[in-house]
């Protein structure tokens, strides 16, 4: 039987089945755990969440009291820390010390089972960004988390992982640049990581262009984020190397993801659509890729999907070896892998997900100045809003202007996208992102 309790009246032995509020705003990345000793105890009973979930059938009862309790969970697929309900989100933050007391707060999300994650209305970018930032922030200790208790042998529960994809879908429901923005910026000690969540944001955002219902966008999200769950068994010296993988080691690269099937499957928690994406994100259209060599339509769509936002994120991520391709740089050039590499109507639906010129391209303009793309505007994938930052005329940095090319009495356009190569920037993503951001993001 599962009551409603507040949290100060848990006690060491009782099995919590949900935690009442946002995920960000609580220290445990699993949604469903025994209460083990008191340590555990005391972190949740200082986290900020109110209320949780508690299944007497699992673990110990609260004494009888006078005050009726509720009998039955909230409407959730894997519990009430799901769902990022207003009046939940309220709650928590109240709490003196929440960690998510210093977050944006952000109109709520909707959830319909006919529509998909949707919202009241959009957010600008500007007021998602801190959000997504600790969404970010706690999705990449979750899947350190998950990639530790992988190498040790620990079965992996696919389900626990569902509150890290809904609090990103949240996200990109909010505004699809943030999160997905954000997750590019990687350091090396957390590239793998990092990938994990910004392929779970991108196939997203995907499937949310291509019209797929919530279930399917959230089987999408979860799929992005176990894409790579294999690499947690990889060497060490293979995955963190920081040069090109020699002919041996990249031969041991492609196991991961018949290793990460296997880890998944002997698991038992995670839906057969999840794991094909695990197996076959590195299948190609003309039967190229591997670990099957599979063509065409024998690749399942929402691997082809994952084909896409897996090398879409790699490319544009720095790496000790090679420097990031520039987003805009990045569509062009699978646009040219296409329909050899990539579906050609998933391709083009990923483009119209993202933009033409992505959140961080650089683009020169007609007045022959240089901006980074700080937010799309949906309604015209060729006018986004821009930060002038440099003049080609002077050949000098001028005071960075914000700029709406959709605005009405806008005489500026894109003229085309500019190549990193040719420039020695070095402070593109504050320009995009913030100086703040970044720093609490470690960079």
């Amino acid at each position: 039987m599962q009551k409603k309790i507040l949290t100060r009246d848990l006690t060491v032995g009782m099995f919590v089945q949900g935690l009442c509020g946002p995920w960000t705003e609580h220290p445990f990345w699993r949604s469903r755990f025994l209460v083990k000793n008191e340590d555990m105890l005391r972190k949740l009973q200082q986290s900020g969440v109110v209320e949780v979930w508690i299944d007497t059938d699992r673990g110990l009862a609260p004494p009888e009291t006078d005050t009726p309790a509720a009998s039955s969970p909230q409407p959730a697929v894997a519990g009430a820390a799901e769902a990022s309900d207003a009046s939940d989100a309220s709650d928590a933050s109240d709490v003196a010390g929440s960690p998510g007391a210093s977050i944006t707060a952000a109109p709520p999300v909707i959830r319909s089972p006919q529509r998909g994650w949707t919202t009241v209305s959009s957010v600008p970018l500007e007021a998602e960004m801190q959000k997504a930032t600790g969404v970010v922030m706690k999705s990449r200790k979750a899947v350190l988390s998950m990639f530790q208790e992988a190498r040790m042998g620990r079965a992996i529960d696919a389900q626990a992982c569902l509150p890290v994809v809904n609090e990103i879908g949240d996200s990109v429901a909010r505004n699809p640049g943030a999160v997905i923005s954000l997750a590019r910026l990687k350091t090396h000690d957390d590239y793998s990581f990092m990938h994990s969540i910004a392929a779970c944001g991108l196939m997203i955002a995907l499937a949310r262009q291509m019209g797929h219902d919530e279930d399917a966008i959230r089987t999408a999200g979860l799929a992005g984020l176990l894409h790579d769950i294999g690499k947690a068994l990889m060497p060490n010296a293979v995955l963190n190397k920081p040069g090109k993988l020699d002919d041996v080691e990249f031969r041991e690269m492609r196991r991961h993801p018949e290793q990460g099937y296997e880890l998944l499957r002997a698991a038992g928690t995670a839906t057969e659509a999840t794991m094909d994406v695990v197996l076959h994100h590195h299948e190609r259209m003309d039967g190229k890729g591997y670990p099957h060599g599979l063509a065409g339509e024998d690749i399942s769509l929402l691997a082809r999907m994952g084909a896409v936002c897996d090398v879409y994120d790699a490319v544009t991520s720095a790496r000790p070896y090679k420097a990031p391709w520039d987003p805009s740089e990045a569509l062009s050039r699978m646009a040219a892998w296409t329909p050899a590499h990539f579906d050609p109507p998933v391709f083009q639906a990923f483009v119209k997900a993202l933009g033409i010129y992505p959140i961080g391209s650089l683009v020169r303009l007609q007045s022959g100045r240089l901006a980074v793309v700080v937010e799309q505007n949906s309604s015209a994938l060729m006018s986004p809003t821009v930060r002038v930052f440099f003049s080609t005329r002077s050949n000098l940095h001028v005071t960075p202007e914000l700029v709406d090319l959709a605005a009405p009495g806008c005489s500026d356009r894109i003229a085309g996208r500019e190549s990193l190569k040719n420039w020695n920037f070095n402070n593109l993503d504050d320009l995009w992102a913030g100086r703040d951001v970044l720093r609490k993001l470690g960079h």
